[in-house]
């Protein structure tokens, strides 16, 4: 019993000391890596009215339409591949694509670059 309180007494310092050394920060140890500075999204820096068509019967009756769009924007702010979702009536369809594609957007940005991505535009035509 002895030999064993002996050997703790003469051993504790050696554990006392690691434990020290283990909670000390490490000058080794570099500082964490910044993986991304976040996505950004497009924005619409300017837009061009839509030249309607003539008042022909079938758009007379409206005051007020959304058209949906699908496009994307380049990584210059310039809209592509624009399509549309959804339209209430075909003769809005050509001046709405005239209109968007003179849109010019702030491209979305990707770690502090522009990147193209794809949108979901919704146009509020009014008569």
């Amino acid at each position: 019993m002895r030999r064993i309180l002996i050997a703790s007494v003469l051993l504790s310092p050696l554990f006392l000391t690691a434990a020290a050394v283990a909670s000390t920060p490490s000058a080794d140890v570099a500082a964490p890596t910044l993986i991304s500075t976040g996505v950004q999204p497009a924005q619409i820096l300017s837009s061009v009215p839509v030249e309607l068509p003539t008042v022909t019967p079938d758009i007379a009756a409206f005051h007020q339409v959304e058209v949906i769009l699908n496009l994307k924007v380049d990584e210059a702010g310039r809209p592509t591949n624009v399509q549309i979702t959804k339209s209430p009536n075909a003769s809005l369809d050509q001046p709405v694509l005239a209109a968007v594609r003179k849109f010019r957007f702030q491209p979305a940005t990707l770690d502090n670059k522009p990147v193209a991505v794809p949108l979901v535009l919704t146009l509020e035509v009014t008569r």
